[in-house]
């Protein structure tokens, strides 16, 4: 059973990512959401965590497609590629999206704006602990031990 939720949430969440990574790249899929994408950027570069410490200007649409090339990369790992490197970009994405929401706050965005950011901060922090548990229990198994806890 957890096997075909972690299958469902790297599907879902891999098919997600590489969409929104696309609509941060390039106004083919949609120009009106390419085009709210660049202002929001342009407002979110302005409160990039790192700019203010450091006292560098980050470029707004260096910004959006280093986001977009990492939630593209990452979601067709998500798709693709096998156990560790799951993991890996499951965990970048989360740092993305944890940046997202960041971002979101700082520059005073509505709830509804910041809503979808959480709830794939959630469904991600969901598939690595499932991912873990698999993990654990394999590892377990693979040791001689049972499946089932000791009652």
């Amino acid at each position: 059973m957890a096997q075909m939720v972690l299958t469902a949430l790297s599907l879902s969440l891999g098919v997600f990512f590489c969409f929104v990574g696309t609509l941060k790249l390039t106004q083919v899929v949609s120009y009106e959401m390419h085009k709210d994408l660049k202002k929001n950027f342009a407002a979110q570069a302005k409160v990039f965590p790192l700019a203010s410490s450091l006292g560098v200007k980050v470029s707004p649409k260096l910004y959006r497609e280093a986001v977009g090339w990492t939630e593209v990369i990452c979601g067709l790992a998500l798709l693709f590629m096998p156990g560790h490197i799951k993991q890996v970009a499951n965990v970048v994405l989360f740092l993305t999206v944890s940046l997202a929401i960041f971002s979101h706050w700082k520059i005073n965005d509505r709830l509804d704006r910041i809503a979808p950011a959480i709830v794939f901060a959630l469904m991600l922090v969901c598939r690595f602990v499932i991912s873990i548990q698999q993990s654990r229990r394999k590892a377990r198994i693979n040791d001689g031990g049972s499946d089932r806890k000791a009652e």
